[in-house]
């Protein structure tokens, strides 16, 4: 049975941690606000978020549906696929400290946001640009460089070797840190260069994860949508420095 993956058609975003995972591990998924075909496109995902049969229904996409279930939330998402995929631990420990280091990606998304809107998602950017600028200052002075330096010595102390962040195989929370320095480099290239400079683990494992043999078919193909200033990673440079 298909993944049915519901999110946004024209950008990466937060369904595009999702989409890494489906990749890596070659999973049969349906990538649905993206099709044409009948039951497809971005009404049909639209439907299927609002129908009224939903008891538990998802707040926005990203969501999955996969037989009887609708999941909403990359985290929880990808809590329900890395032991489907072969991309978490099978013990109890393993599973939760993954998901911790995926909570903890969703923080570092939520602020990367903040710096284009830091006053209401409904404002223009242009609406909010002094603000903005305080606010990336801050980020990129203060958050950039502590976020990749907690993942850097979480790489440092796995007790399996600091190849991956639990573990001794390929889990969804490096792919997820793969795509938050991808993100990064673009939004905010000169400050993430500056913070990768001291965490060579992290600069290590952004290297492996993109040379891993399905993730980097999935880079090079038309499915990878590309950056752009309609998602969650905004190159605006007036942000960087």
């Amino acid at each position: 049975m298909a993944y049915e993956l519901h999110y946004w058609p024209t950008i990466q975003g937060r369904g595009e941690f999702v989409r890494l995972a489906l990749e890596a591990a070659g999973a049969d998924y349906v990538d649905v606000a993206r099709g044409r075909g009948k039951g497809q496109g971005v009404a049909a995902s639209l439907r299927r978020m609002t129908a009224k049969r939903l008891v538990q229904p998802p707040f926005a996409p990203p969501f999955l549906v996969h037989g009887k279930h609708t999941i909403g939330q990359t985290a929880a998402i990808l809590l329900y696929l890395g032991p489907r995929l072969g991309l978490v631990g099978k013990s109890e420990a393993a599973r939760i400290w993954t998901h911790q280091l995926q909570l903890t990606v969703a923080d570092v998304v939520a602020e990367v946001h903040e710096t284009h809107h830091p006053i209401a998602t409904s404002l223009y950017y242009e609406e909010q640009k002094k603000e903005a600028a305080k606010r990336a200052k801050a980020f990129r002075e203060q958050r950039i460089p502590k976020f990749l330096d907690w993942f850097n010595t979480v790489l440092a102390r796995n007790p399996a070797g600091s190849t991956w962040l639990v573990g001794a195989r390929l889990s969804y929370a490096d792919l997820s840190l793969f795509q938050l320095v991808d993100g990064l480099l673009y939004a905010f290239p000169k400050a993430t260069q500056r913070a990768l400079a001291t965490t060579p683990h992290v600069v290590a494992l952004h290297l492996r994860v993109g040379s891993h043999k399905r993730v980097a078919a999935y880079l090079g193909s038309t499915r990878r949508i590309a950056f752009n200033e309609d998602g969650i990673f905004r190159r605006y440079p007036e942000l960087d420095a």
